[in-house]
């Protein structure tokens, strides 16, 4: 089974919020295990980046969301997954920073680094719209109905 980390800066406060993350995790428990990994939120993008370093799982493949990434469709997602997958990549952490962004070091690192919109969204809206995108990458590579 595909292994999904969210790592991410902050923690979801609005219970309407985390019920639809917990939606989306449960829809995509047949083909992903989806844990959620919270960093305390900091006073700065370098002491968030230090603390999302440590925290980084070992041997995870990870994508940064930055308002500096590439621009990626649904479907663009669905491949980068199945591509990396087939080639034997296990587990994927995408990683979300805080109202700042994200600290270079992080940026750095990433395999790939992807910008969800040109508009600015909350770390927590950030994480619902990941969790709806990587659902819908799930039904893509299963070759299930999906609206584009």
């Amino acid at each position: 089974m595909l292994k999904i980390t969210i790592l991410a800066v902050g923690k979801i406060k609005e219970k309407y919020m985390r019920d639809a993350i917990d939606e989306y995790v449960k829809r995509m428990s047949k083909n992903y295990k989806v844990n959620f990994i919270e960093a305390q939120e900091l006073d700065s993008v370098e002491k968030e980046g230090s603390e999302l370093l440590r925290l980084l799982p070992d041997n995870a493949f990870p994508v940064t969301l930055d308002l500096g990434g590439k621009m990626i469709s649904s479907t663009d997602l669905a491949d980068f997954i199945a591509d990396n997958t087939s080639m034997g990549v296990s587990h994927f952490v995408f990683i979300i920073g805080g109202s700042d962004g994200l600290d270079k070091r992080l940026v750095s690192k990433a395999k790939l680094s992807i910008c969800l919109s040109k508009m600015t969204f909350t770390h927590q809206m950030a994480r619902l719209i990941l969790c709806e995108q990587l659902y819908r990458a799930m039904k893509i590579n299963n070759g299930e109905k999906y609206h584009k």
